[in-house]
């Protein structure tokens, strides 16, 4: 228990270091800021604490602000002549760090602000320690693959967000071959591109193949920006149930779990890694990059993903708390609020996925935050088959 409590206090600060480093690779955004976010009513002041984190590790020391932009972060030391202008809020033991970036997030606004939206899900991000999201193309109505639908986006989201927001585009069978048309896409600022290797459950967001992106990522090649993947390819015949087996017990999540058996991402990404190679230096696509989005499968899929790295392949991939928190043998009966894809696998997997992550091979956490209404999560049923995946833990995830 000991163990844990450290790794979840290690936690946050992984995820901070991660995905800051992923968003200065990719820093060009259509980033909005709510006007009103101010922590102190002051033009210039700072906040002391014996436990700052900074990249050089956590220090006793004071954060100098000013006009909302951090000026100077000064160690115990140095900070009594430092301090002659400026408030002081001294937090004691508190820890002060830098917002967490969540660069996975489905916000469904437009079109779908009853399962979540800009105002209630921004606020949650605030909440939860997260200062910085980037919103999914989907599962807003309509989804963003277009410059049409991102400008719906960034008009949903005017006024009405609570910590700085970015923007995925979506790359999908429709959009692929029109280079001119991922082009306007990327240069109306989204910060890379998304697509799905098996049916999303979105209907204007269906699936791609490896020839889709392969000519997504001669497009981002030019942009410097990233594809992420949804690296599942359905095998129906690795099927460990038949779903239309009427003895079935839906309410079992060990049922769900034996739909998409981890050989799923497996297949996926090995199809991934025969256009990955293109991202290579003096590769076709040098300068695009690949993400894996959500890896639950710590065996064979991390080890491709380990060995293209290895090979030179720009590749990375993220993991979510979910997976890290979670396992399939403690999962009740019927509570599909613990329903998502790909599935939270069993204990051992989790232990591997802890190791992969505070071994480095895993690149960042991300939340996956996707809400819906209660009425789609079947929750008085308790089928996990029909119910909608999605984790919704926006809030609470790196707590």
């Amino acid at each position: 228990m000991e163990n844990l409590n450290l790794q979840w206090r290690l936690l946050p600060t992984l995820t901070l270091l991660a995905a800051s480093l992923f968003l200065l690779v990719f820093k060009d955004s259509a980033k909005l800021s709510h006007s009103e976010c101010s922590l102190l009513p002051y033009n210039q002041y700072w906040l002391t604490s014996k436990r700052i984190v900074t990249p050089k590790g956590v220090i006793s020391g004071a954060v100098e602000i000013k006009e909302g932009n951090i000026i100077s972060i000064v160690s115990e030391e140095d900070w009594p002549r430092n301090s002659k202008t400026g408030q002081v809020v001294d937090y004691g033991e508190a820890v002060i760090m830098p917002g967490l970036i969540d660069v996975h997030a489905h916000l469904d606004d437009p079109g779908r602000t009853e399962w979540e939206g800009f105002p209630s899900g921004t606020k949650a991000a605030a909440a939860g320690g997260i200062t910085t999201l980037i919103d999914m193309p989907l599962n807003s109505d309509p989804s963003t693959i277009s410059t049409e639908t991102l400008k719906l986006k960034v008009d949903a989201a005017e006024k009405r967000i609570y910590v700085d927001v970015g923007f995925w585009g979506g790359l999908v069978p429709e959009n692929a071959y029109n280079a001119s048309a991922l082009e306007a896409l990327l240069n109306a600022g989204v910060l890379g591109l998304k697509s799905f290797m098996c049916p999303s459950g979105i209907n204007d967001f269906p699936m791609t193949n490896a020839s889709h992106i392969k000519e997504g990522l001669s497009v981002l090649a030019r942009y410097k920006r990233p594809l992420l993947v949804h690296a599942e390819m359905e095998k129906g015949s690795e099927r460990h149930v038949k779903l239309e087996d009427d003895t079935l017990d839906t309410r079992s999540y060990s049922t769900y779990l034996k739909t998409r058996p981890p050989s799923w991402e497996e297949a996926a990404i090995r199809e991934l890694l025969t256009v990955a190679k293109d991202t290579r230096t003096d590769g076709p696509a040098e300068g695009a990059h690949l993400h894996i989005v959500h890896l639950s499968d710590a065996s064979s899929s991390l080890d491709l993903l380990m060995e293209a790295k290895t090979n030179g392949d720009s590749i990375t991939v993220e993991t979510c708390p979910h997976y890290l928190a979670f396992s399939a043998e403690e999962i009740p009966d019927g509570d599909t609020r613990f329903k998502c894809a790909p599935p939270i696998r069993d204990a051992a997997n989790k232990e591997k996925l802890w190791e992969a992550l505070m071994d480095g091979h895993i690149d960042m956490l991300s939340s996956d935050h996707s809400p819906t209404v209660p009425e789609l999560k079947l929750l008085d049923e308790g089928n996990f088959l029909k119910a909608w995946g999605g984790i919704s833990s926006l809030q609470v995830g790196y707590i």
